[in-house]
């Protein structure tokens, strides 16, 4: 196993622990150079997705692959969290819909959890 994808299935863990919705993993690494893996989750509010935000940093980084970026503060309806091999967006339900980034990247794979 590949550190991406051993980093993709550590955050989806925690994420999954933390009561995330609608956890999806989309495999990019053979259409774009930005990442091997993006994970997009929804938090019920902002409590919840800071609560994602701390978890799935202090595992990454506690298990050496430390936070390159990340984008949004406390307050934030949406967190991007660049691993450089991973990037982690957490959304409010209302932003995840508006946003759709599983619709823009619809030319990835699509992982299902239970293969990671």
């Amino acid at each position: 196993m590949d550190i991406s994808h051993e980093m993709a299935k550590m955050a989806c863990h925690v994420l999954s622990e933390k009561k995330a919705e609608d956890i999806r993993v989309i495999e990019i690494s053979e259409i774009s150079p930005l990442a091997d893996y993006f994970i997009i989750a929804t938090g019920a509010n902002t409590n919840q997705i800071q609560a994602m935000v701390d978890a799935v940093d202090e595992t990454l980084t506690k298990a050496g692959y430390p936070v390159k970026q990340i984008e949004g503060n406390r307050n934030s309806s949406w967190i991007l969290m660049d691993y450089r091999d991973i990037i982690v967006h957490i959304f409010s339900k209302e932003d995840r819909l508006f946003y759709d980034l599983e619709r823009i990247w619809t030319d990835g794979k699509r992982i299902e959890l239970e293969d990671l």
